[in-house]
């Protein structure tokens, strides 16, 4: 007896390739640890108060008390507003709520007792901890991006219309022929007030209020006149124009831009170390105290303080890496005056190479740590 084989007929599908053993993270997985994060509400509303909340309502603050009194309180915005709210809060606080949204995505599957339940789905493990890493971010990194933003804009659009130089009110981006030529227009504050690194002429004296006094007191030598008055007068201004051109209304682009990818770099070495040091330990509570105390208390005694025979263990500290990334324009971080970046005085000496390879090195060594631990931890 024969059989005949129906040629026609489709063939059986080939059966899907089963990836839940790949420790390559898929969309589906990225997409449900960013929901298990966003719907911890608690944590949301401290995130958003924190990193947008304290510089709005300050900027408000000032708003509304130089609307109200525009003689008693300056312009909200500016310059040195713009350079003390970035270093001295978005940079502190950023680092420490996206170490704290790191700590919780590391150690919250094992808080909610919800590890075991992934582990027997036959998902990598590799892969569920990787998944954490885009999850993350997508919350922290839009959310210092807004705080950021609320920051330029009030500093740009709520400027100072004129710049204050040395207790002088004068215009802002003048030329060197045109700041000459507002000193000669104005010697008695120039050389009453302006800084001069040689002596007066022996006939000028200050009187109240910042005027040139006719005559010096007690004498009855005629004043200087004014065109040796004013001849003075420019020559202190072309001393102190290169001075003069660091006195700026607002940030300009360039320094916003590097400003603002600076501020996300913090962020995401925060994020990175908190997600490797919460799944390491198993909860976020004594992690986040840790991320603080780094924070606030280790990078800023490692960055001025020169321990003999363990200054490069300081410089592996990676506050200390990001300091060095930080822009000129900008004070130094951690107090101390001066400006930052990385010839900042008073900042422990590294160059820019080390600190970078300080920063890939703690992003990387964090997340093989975190990885491992959750790899190796029993269900």
């Amino acid at each position: 007896m024969t059989t005949t084989t129906d040629i026609g007929a489709p063939a059986a599908p080939a059966p899907a390739r089963d990836r839940r053993g790949s420790w390559v993270p898929t969309g589906h997985m990225i997409a449900t640890r960013f929901m298990e994060l966003r719907r911890r509400r608690g944590l949301m509303v401290a995130l958003i108060l924190v990193t947008i909340g304290i510089p709005a309502v300050f900027l408000l603050i000032r708003l509304l008390l130089h609307a109200f009194a525009p003689h008693s309180y300056g312009p909200a915005g500016g310059h040195d507003i713009y350079t003390g709210l970035v270093a001295g809060v978005l940079y502190v606080f950023g680092f420490i709520v996206a170490a704290t949204l790191g700590a919780t995505a590391g150690s919250i599957d094992l808080t909610e007792g919800m590890f075991r339940h992934l582990v027997v789905t036959g998902r990598s493990r590799l892969a569920l901890y990787l998944a954490r890493i885009p999850a993350g971010l997508a919350i922290i990194v839009p959310l210092v991006a807004v705080g950021f933003t609320v920051v330029c804009a009030v500093c740009v659009f709520a400027a100072p219309t004129a710049v204050n130089y040395d207790g002088a009110t004068l215009p802002a981006g003048l030329s060197l022929t045109g700041f000459e030529t507002w000193a000669g227009d104005h010697p008695d504050v120039v050389l009453c007030d302006f800084p001069y690194n040689a002596p007066t002429p022996a006939n000028v004296a200050c009187g109240p209020n910042g005027s040139v006094s006719k005559a010096p007191p007690g004498s009855t030598t005629p004043g200087p006149s004014p065109a040796i008055l004013r001849a003075q007068a420019i020559q202190i201004a072309g001393q102190d124009y290169s001075d003069y051109r660091t006195v700026f209304l607002y940030p300009s682009i360039s320094l916003m831009i590097k400003s603002g990818l600076w501020i996300e770099l913090e962020a995401l070495v925060g994020f990175i170390v908190g997600l490797g040091l919460g799944s390491l330990l198993g909860q976020r509570t004594v992690a986040v105290i840790l991320m603080i105390v780094l924070e606030i208390i280790l990078t800023p005694l490692f960055s001025h303080a020169r321990i003999p025979h363990l200054i490069n263990l300081q410089r592996s500290v990676v506050g200390l890496a990001t300091a060095h990334l930080e822009p000129g324009a900008l004070p130094r971080v951690f107090g101390g005056g001066g400006p930052g970046g990385n010839g900042g005085p008073m900042l422990l000496p590294e160059s820019t190479t080390v600190a970078v390879c300080v920063i890939v090195a703690w992003l990387v060594g964090w997340t093989i740590l975190g990885a491992w631990r959750m790899m190796t931890r029993d269900a």
